[in-house]
């Protein structure tokens, strides 16, 4: 396995890479984007930070590669849906940078609150001036948080330690998350009506900034803010014109909508920001824990096949995926079983998770699920790239969990519809950890999911199965189980025969013109 490091990265996490048996890495950096996509073919794994702008270009060459690692948090500089499209896995490494991040934040916080930047600067030009530098404590001040994620709970935490007032918005936390970290959870609006200092750790937003002119609006005259996680979370001239206007008494800015920043750029003439050349990973400790998790990450994907920190597929760590894995191989088989009785584009697909999986994390079993529909038709489909594929052909997804058990623990639910059919199948996994099919349509029955299987539909009348016998042993197919399902006498009847090798074109032609036999499918997993 060939991986490339094509940023600087840590010495301790290049070591790990070089002393891993059957790992041959390569250290390359600063290269042109067009270098880059010439010798990308090579390469099983690419590692990099922020430097290197994984473009699209470079994803298309790449017929190799399995995966990137980011050594860091952000991957803006990784085109994910060409990776996803690609069927390459992205993993970035939050953990390492989180420390550094929340102590960067504290660090502006401060530095704003007493002007040390701005004094430091007159001192430097011979100019004693104390009271031009008059500051604000921190103790009673209520702090706004944006994003109570990993780095926004330690700067809580350590905002705390300043006996500072902290009040929160985030819509994913929980009131009792909130309530255990010592913090109130409020609405952006009353947050910004409230907080003396503000500081933001949410991911970038597409299109509209999240502080804006309105937003600005609505602030507490006198509100000092800080920003180490986005640069397009602020518009940079409501900014200044809020400064400009005395709503805003200060800001610190590591972050920007282009780095590096233009050092003629407007933020960098008003004396009120301070501003840091993204310091926010910038610490010897922070570079080697991101170095090390994600060449470890690395070498266990590249070897072993697990998932870890991934940003475009669902990561499972060892202990769910113990849990999960039966499913995992019950998902595929069913997707794999039921496009192979459907006509034409699948359109839709409904998946229903009852009983005890629906407890689980079933987003990789429904991944599992549509990899398994585009097995036969599409070359390279992985767990990745198959919910790009349904996306890109138009394909509605929809997933819902019931934990109603009935008579079995845990069963998964397939329709799939297409403009000519539908179809469901419904599976569950045995004691054993064996995977069966439970329901066919709406037939009930317990039918062993094998390699070479034939569905067929019949009227259920005497001496059906005798003939198809007779056929399959003419043809010299021999029955390793057969599993019938009907809904009342001498009604339709399904069967689904597995078989131990799979049938020539003359067996499903003599099966499909034996008496009182409907329809004929020869279902290979």
């Amino acid at each position: 396995m060939k991986v490339l490091v094509s940023d600087n990265l840590a010495a301790t996490g290049v070591e790990i890479l070089e002393k891993e048996s059957g790992m041959e890495v390569d250290v390359k950096t600063g290269l042109p984007k067009e270098e880059l996509i010439k010798i990308i073919p090579a390469y099983d794994g690419l590692i990099v930070r922020s430097a290197t702008k994984v473009v699209a270009e470079i994803i298309d060459a790449a017929d190799n590669l399995k995966v990137i690692g980011r050594a860091g948090i952000g991957v803006d500089n990784i085109d994910l849906s060409a990776a996803g499209k690609k069927g390459i896995v992205v993993m970035n490494a939050p953990e390492g940078n989180i420390i550094t991040t929340a102590e960067h934040t504290m660090a502006l916080l401060m530095s704003m609150s007493r002007n040390i930047p701005q004094a430091r600067s007159a001192l430097k030009n011979k100019k004693w001036a104390p009271k031009e530098f008059m500051g604000v404590e921190l103790f009673e001040k209520t702090l706004g948080i944006i994003g109570l994620g990993r780095i926004g709970s330690i700067v809580a935490e350590r905002a705390r330690a300043f006996h500072m007032k902290i009040v929160v918005f985030d819509p994913y936390i929980s009131q009792e998350r909130a309530e255990k970290l010592g913090v109130e959870l409020v609405e952006l609006k009353y947050l910004l009506e409230r907080a003396d200092f503000l500081t933001l750790h949410t991911p970038g937003l597409s299109g509209k900034a999240l502080l804006g002119k309105e937003e600005f609006q609505q602030m507490k005259p006198g509100v000092r803010i800080v920003n180490c996680a986005r640069g397009s979370l602020i518009d940079d001239a409501a900014l200044i014109a809020a400064i400009q206007s005395k709503i805003v008494a200060g800001a610190a800015l590591d972050v920007y909508h282009k780095e590096p920043l233009d050092l003629d750029s407007p933020l960098l003439q008003v004396d009120e920001i301070i501003c840091t050349p993204h310091l926010g990973a910038s610490t010897g400790e922070a570079q080697e824990k991101v170095a090390i998790a994600i060449c470890d990450q690395i070498i266990d994907y590249l070897k072993y096949g697990n998932v870890r920190n991934a940003v475009n597929v669902p990561s499972i760590d060892a202990e769910t995926l113990v849990k999960i894995k039966p499913y995992l191989v019950l998902g595929e088989d069913l997707g794999n079983f039921i496009f192979q009785l459907v006509d034409g584009p699948v359109t839709r697909v409904e998946i229903q998770y009852n009983g005890e999986v629906s407890t689980m994390n079933v987003e990789p079993v429904t991944i599992a699920i549509l990899k398994g529909l585009f097995n036969r038709s599409l070359e390279g489909i992985n767990m990745v790239n198959a919910p790009f594929i349904a996306k890109e052909r138009g394909i509605e997804v929809q997933e819902s969990k019931s934990n109603e058990v009935r008579e079995y623990t845990s069963t998964v639910q397939v329709q799939v519809a297409s403009k000519n059919v539908t179809r469901q199948v419904t599976g569950s996994i045995f004691g054993n950890g064996d995977s069966r099919i439970v329901q066919f349509d709406d037939y009930n029955m317990e039918a062993v999911l094998s390699k070479n299987m034939l569905v067929l539909q019949n009227m259920d009348v005497p001496g059906v199965i005798g003939n198809l016998g007779n056929i399959l042993g003419k043809n010299n197919l021999n029955i390793a189980g057969f599993h019938l399902g009907r809904h009342t006498e001498e009604g339709k009847a399904v069967a689904i025969i597995n078989i131990d090798s799979p049938p020539t074109t003359e067996t499903l032609r003599d099966l499909r013109n034996a008496p009182n036999i409907l329809s004929v499918h020869s279902v290979t997993l």
